[in-house]
């Protein structure tokens, strides 16, 4: 008799123990500059679009760089350069190319990370940052590392950010 109800015991405590039907919370951490924003972790989807933009930029293919970038956006180069279409974005990767050719730069880099979050919570219409989903990404290059913020929507550019950071690389 000892042995069925430890035996029982054991399946009740096994059954108890198993929430087959718990759902997880969405994880998020952190805050937005909005009232009630945070932050979520975003998508592979949104990565290899910035892949895309990686791979059209190392080949100077600037039809498909065009192709990912919303006109009327915000770009900001690490020189502090601001494009706002996929035009004037071909022509400055173009100029840096150039550039880099002049000083004798190896024109290419390693992408070292990267990964999409998006903000959300907020009903503020301010928060245009809820839009879509943002990738963090770091390259490290010949001539330092850079840090880059992504805004993606609907597959294409419309915001983006780069900060150099011209000393050790590791």
């Amino acid at each position: 008799m000892k042995n069925y109800i430890l035996l029982f015991s054991l399946i009740g405590l096994f059954i108890s123990c198993a929430d087959n039907n718990h759902v997880c919370e969405v994880p998020t951490n952190g805050f937005g500059p909005y009232e009630g924003q945070t932050v979520f972790m975003g998508s592979d989807s949104t990565v290899d679009v910035v892949k895309e933009i990686d791979a059209a930029w190392v080949k100077r293919d600037y039809e498909a760089l065009k192709g990912l970038i919303s006109d009327g956006g915000n770009f900001t180069f690490s020189d502090g350069s601001v494009v706002t279409t996929g035009d004037e974005f071909a022509a400055k990767v173009e100029e840096d190319y150039q550039k880099s050719l002049e000083n004798g730069q190896e024109w290419g880099w390693n992408i070292d990370y990267a990964f999409a979050v998006h903000p959300k919570g907020s009903d503020d219409p301010a928060a245009t940052n809820q839009n879509g989903e943002w990738v963090n990404a770091q390259f490290t290059g010949q001539d330092g590392v850079y840090i880059e913020w992504y805004q993606i929507v609907d597959g294409k550019l419309v915001e983006w950010f780069s900060a150099k950071n011209p000393g050790t690389q590791e």
